[in-house]
């Protein structure tokens, strides 16, 4: 019988099948992913192939459909191992704050590349609009202008005082999406703003350290209403890419993937060569320099210093 995953706790999975029943299960012996180093051989948003277990309320899942993309970074403990955050999306959420916590441009556009190496619609939401000072309304429009100008799209919002929070469930409407970002940041609360009834558990963010709290410990996908999934995930502090290549990484940069043919050199990095298409954008500016600084530190492979402040 064929369904879709759920939730995933390590060991077992939850599986949606005939349009609202669910059933646990667990893994067919050993089950290895081809090609995939992960953690989590099952993720959330998995179409899979399962069976009834014999005189038991479980079943065992014996086969993973293809995925059409999925969401994946290094696994936070195990470096050489990733992690699948979910698979089968149609859109992905962003959700950003300026502050309480901060996400730092480091970390956005390592998630921004990730979707466009995997072919995954990103949106970006900047959350907490109703608490930002004057000066943080202005970083808060500086991101958006860097990142529309691009082509992303970008909604700010208020989860908890409904603002904007119309226009992100108009585009969730009958398609599978995911909310990702770090702890605190508000996803939880903006699907209780989207879908009452699920009443997911949100916690303040330390004030201390002006970072979250974990409420969400897995990944897990809910039905909405008016149509359409919801797939809730863990807070994310930082975001290691996965098997980039060098010269590949200018391809998930839309902006430079538009310059580089300009460049002098057909194998140009935009870091040392000289007549440079990208490099003179940034001194143009028509080229954010955050962006710039993105890429480099992912060319360079520095997994340690991409949560900088860009605004200081």
């Amino acid at each position: 019988m064929k369904g879709i995953v759920t939730k995933s706790t390590g060991s077992w999975y939850t599986v949606y099948y005939n349009n609202g029943e669910r059933l646990d299960c667990r893994l067919k012996g050993k089950f290895r992913m081809q090609g995939i180093k992960s953690t989590n051989p099952v993720a959330v948003g998995d179409q899979v192939n399962f069976e009834f277990e014999d005189g038991k309320e479980t079943g065992v899942i014996n086969k993973i459909f293809d995925r059409k993309n999925y969401i994946i970074r290094k696994s936070v403990n195990l470096s050489k191992l990733t992690h699948i955050i979910a698979s089968n999306i149609d859109i992905a959420f962003l959700v950003v704050t300026i502050d309480n916590p901060p996400t730092f441009t480091g970390f956005i556009d390592r998630f921004l590349a990730t979707a466009e190496a995997y072919s995954i619609k990103t949106v970006i939401l900047f959350n907490k609009l109703d608490s930002y000072s004057d000066e943080q309304l202005d970083k808060l429009a500086m991101l958006d202008d860097i990142y529309t100008n691009i082509g992303y799209q970008c909604i700010a919002i208020s989860a908890t005082k409904n603002i904007g929070v119309d226009e992100v469930e108009a585009l969730m409407k009958d398609k599978t999406t995911m909310f990702s970002g770090h702890s605190g940041v508000g996803k939880s609360t903006l699907i209780n703003a989207i879908e009452p009834t699920l009443n997911l558990k949100t916690k303040e963010v330390s004030k201390q350290h002006k970072q979250g709290m974990h409420t969400t410990t897995f990944a897990e996908m809910f039905e909405l209403g008016f149509g359409g999934f919801i797939i809730d995930t863990p807070g994310i502090k930082g975001f290691g890419v996965v098997d980039f290549e060098p010269s590949q990484i200018t391809d998930y940069f839309p902006e430079f993937f538009k310059l580089k043919s300009k460049c002098k050199f057909n194998n140009c990095l935009h870091i040392n060569e000289p007549k440079c298409a990208i490099k003179e954008a940034v001194e143009s500016g028509e080229i954010a320099a955050s962006r710039y600084n993105s890429y480099v530190q992912m060319v360079e492979g520095d997994e340690e210093h991409y949560r900088v402040d860009i605004y200081s």
